[in-house]
Order: structure tokens, then sequence, then C-alpha cells
């Protein structure tokens, strides 16, 4: 039986990079989130899509989810785990920018800074836009992880 190739989208060697970068991009995202909670749920607040009382809850508990998908995939444990939630918390977090962009409220994304920075409104809005371009890029590295992350076909005879 001839085996397929898997091509360079699904290699382990790029795959093994991707798991990292990825896993060092969630573990740096969350660190100024868990060490300042109360910025955190601001930019969370500043979104406006939240109820209100379910703001501190996530603030808290968003940061601790990302460290620990970052750390698994560094470490490789339960990296198609990790991965696919890195990849629903991109959608999630790119759909929530759309949102505010598509509002025309613009919001400082929170994601490795917390600190509210003074910009003048079209200059947020544009670094909206760029921002939900890098969380694209991101959510690629995650879907191949995803890919090449699958089970091999056991080959029968």
């Amino acid at each position: 039986m001839i085996e397929e190739p898997r091509g360079w989208w699904r290699s382990p060697w790029l795959s093994i990079r991707a798991q990292l970068a990825l896993g060092v991009i969630f573990v740096a995202a969350a660190i100024p989130k868990i060490a300042d909670p109360p910025s955190f749920a601001h930019m969370v607040y500043n979104y406006r899509l939240l109820p209100g009382p379910a703001i501190n809850g996530l603030s808290i508990v968003l940061p601790w989810i990302e460290m620990l998908a970052g750390l698994a995939l560094i470490v490789g444990f339960w990296k198609r785990t990790a991965a696919g939630l890195t990849a629903v918390l991109l959608l999630l977090f790119i759909g929530a920018l759309s949102v505010n962009l598509a509002r025309g409220n613009p919001v400082n994304c929170g994601c490795f800074d917390i600190k509210a920075k003074d910009k003048p409104r079209a200059e947020q809005l544009a670094e909206m836009r760029w921002t939900i371009l890098r969380d694209v890029g991101f959510l690629a590295l995650a879907a191949q992880v995803l890919s090449a992350g699958g089970r091999q076909r056991r080959r029968s005879g």
C-alpha cells in the first residue's frame, strides 16, 4: 500500500514549531492578566458584551485557561485538546473584536498589555483591525497543530 504524503502543512517539523509558538503566545498573554485581574476586568468591561456579574469571574478564570493551554502546548501534553481550546478562544477574541469594530467602539484588546492607553479613536480602530488579522494568523497555528496531530492510520497486511 502506498502511503499518502503528508505535505508541508501537516509536517511534524512545522507542527512542533506551531505548537511551541502558540504555547508561548498564550503563556505570554496570560501573565499580565493573572498579575493584574482588576485591569483585565476593566478591559473585558470595555467590550460591552457581557453582563456585569460575569466580568469578574471571566477575568479571573480566562487567564488561567490561557496559561494552562499554553503550557500544555509547550510541553506537548494534551496538545490537540490545548490547540482546540486555543482555537475556540481565538474565535471568541476575533468575534468580540469584530463586533466592537462593527459598532465603531474602539477597545484595547487586552491581549498582551492590559494597561489603557490614550490613543485617537481612528488609531484604536486601525489597531483593532490589525489585532483581528494577527489573531487569524494565530488561529492558523492552532489549525496546523490540529491537522497534523491526527491519529495515524494503521497499515493492514
